[in-house]
C-alpha cells in the first residue's frame, strides 16, 4: 500500500509540473469553453496500476473503461475489472494470513463521475464480480458473488489538447453480499474489515 501512496503523488506531483509548463494558450470565451468541455463525449482508458503486473507483486490486474459525457459536469462509465488476490481484501497487503490458494475475479461496473469544479470530481460506482476459488494447486475449488461499491474523490489532468486525461483519485470501498466463500477462506477472513481506503490513478484518450 506505501509503494502505491507514494506512485501517486509522484505522478500527480510530475503532472502539475507539465501543467503548469502549459500556460501559453490564449483565453477563449465562456461560450466556447463550454463547447470545448463537451467535444469529445466519448472515452476509454485503464488504470496506471496495471504496471504492477510487471513486477513480483502482480495480481493480474486489468481494468478497461468506456465513458461517456452526458454534459460538461456528468459523465457515465461501463468498467470491466479483473485480478486475483491470495489474502482479505479488507486487510489487503497487511494481512496476517494468507488464503490457502487464491481468488480470482471478474466483474463489470457501472459509475457515474460528477465534476464539481475545474477538474475536482466526485464519483460512485457499482460492480458485480463474479468469483472464483482456487486452492494451492490451482485446483478450482468453487465460484461466488461479489457486490462491490466504491466511492470517493478526485481530480483530473488533461493535456494534449483536452484529448489525454491521468486521474488520481482516493475511494472507499466496501462490498456489502460476498457469497459462497469456501470454509477455509472464510476462517482467515473472520474478524477482518469489509471496506478499505484505496488510491486509484486512472488514464484515458477523448474522442
Amino acid at each position: 500500500m506505501k509503494k502505491l501512496h507514494v506512485t501517486i503523488l509522484v505522478v500527480a506531483m510530475s503532472i502539475n509540473v507539465v501543467m503548469s509548463q502549459n500556460t501559453t494558450q490564449t483565453a477563449a470565451s465562456p461560450k466556447e469553453n463550454k463547447k470545448e468541455d463537451v467535444q469529445f463525449k466519448h472515452s476509454i482508458g485503464s488504470s496506471l496500476f496495471m504496471l504492477y503486473n510487471f513486477t513480483d507483486e502482480s495480481a493480474d490486474y486489468v481494468l478497461l473503461t468506456y465513458g461517456y459525457q452526458l454534459s460538461s459536469k456528468d459523465r457515465i462509465f461501463a468498467e470491466y475489472n479483473t485480478w486475483k488476490y491470495a489474502e482479505p481484501m479488507g486487510t489487503y497487503g497487511d494481512s496476517d494470513e494468507s488464503y490457502p490458494g487464491y481468488v480470482r475475479t471478474h466483474g463489470i461496473g457501472i459509475g457515474y463521475q460528477r465534476f464539481i469544479w475545474k477538474g475536482l470530481f466526485a464519483t460512485a460506482e457499482a460492480t458485480n464480480f463474479y468469483k472464483q476459488y482456487f486452492g494451492e494447486n490451482d485446483n478450482k475449488i468453487q465460484t461466488g458473488y461479489q457486490l462491490y461499491l466504491q466511492t470517493g474523490v478526485g481530480y483530473r489532468f488533461e493535456f494534449f489538447k483536452k484529448r489525454f486525461y491521468v486521474e488520481p483519485a482516493w475511494l472507499i470501498k466496501f462490498w456489502p453480499v460476498d457469497t459462497n466463500i469456501p470454509a477455509d477462506f472464510a476462517a482467515i477472513e473472520e474478524g477482518t474489515p469489509k471496506h478499505i481506503w484505496e488510491p486509484s490513478l486512472n488514464f484515458g484518450f477523448k474522442f
